[in-house]
């Protein structure tokens, strides 16, 4: 069974709209690991609009799910994930005050860049996961850089699995083979949901982990957070 992580980084945006602490980003991240999840996912940009900084230390100390934070890999972001030390980190290659993670890494032109960062993770125990795409001049590269795991942005297969689920999967498929071939874990995100889960999981049975975060919430809202956990978990098997 792959494993789900839900990111909660619009609980955090709801909560900072009223400037107080409702929702409680700590209480809902325990209810999502009550209800089943096995990790939690968060996203602490620069400008701090959903989740605070504050909210990584908060959140250590209580989450017994897998702790995994994503985000730019400035120096705020590296010293932070070096000191709280969650058990994955991913980096993604979000530029300042983008709205959404929304492309790969282009691992052929940031090889040295990635790498050197990579390291440092790596070498105090954290496992490592980069952000990309299915673009063969990227995942044939790969081997050449010192990553765990890749999360493969869904982006695409997403926008087009209602009008072609077999043309929206294709190029994901020959990506997560030749992924498989150098020995690195499958991850996957973004704009998955009940509708489109279950059809990736069938066709790539490697995946090792979903992180969703912003149609698990939205469809909280009508079926409450654990029928809507529980549902992707089932998605899952």
């Amino acid at each position: 069974m792959s494993r789900l992580s839900v990111n909660i980084n619009k609980i955090a945006t709801l909560r900072n709209a009223r400037g107080g602490d409702v929702p409680n980003l700590v209480k809902v991240a325990l209810d999502c690991e009550k209800f089943g999840a096995q990790g939690i996912t968060i996203h602490p940009r620069p400008d701090e609009r959903h989740i605070r900084y504050q909210d990584v230390y908060d959140l250590k100390k209580v989450i017994t799910a897998e702790f995994n934070i994503e985000g730019y890999p400035n120096q705020k972001f590296i010293d932070l994930v070096l000191e709280v030390s969650p058990d994955q980190v991913t980096l993604v290659p979000d530029p300042p005050g983008v709205l959404t993670s929304n492309a790969g890494w282009e691992v052929t032109e940031q090889k040295e860049f990635l790498n050197k960062v990579l390291a440092q993770f790596k070498q105090a125990g954290i496992r490592t996961s980069i952000f990309i795409g299915t673009d063969l001049a990227q995942i044939n590269f790969l081997h050449q850089i010192q990553t765990d795991r890749v999360e493969f942005y869904t982006g695409p297969y997403a926008a087009h699995f209602k009008k072609n689920p077999e043309h929206a999967i294709k190029e994901y498929l020959v990506a997560s083979k030749q992924v498989s071939e150098y020995g690195i874990g499958i991850n996957a995100g973004h704009d998955l949901d009940t509708e489109n889960l279950a059809y990736f999981k069938k066709k790539i049975p490697e995946l090792l982990e979903v992180s969703i975060g912003h149609a698990l919430i939205s469809e909280a809202l009508y079926w409450g957070l654990e029928k809507t956990i529980r549902t992707y978990l089932k998605a899952l098997k």
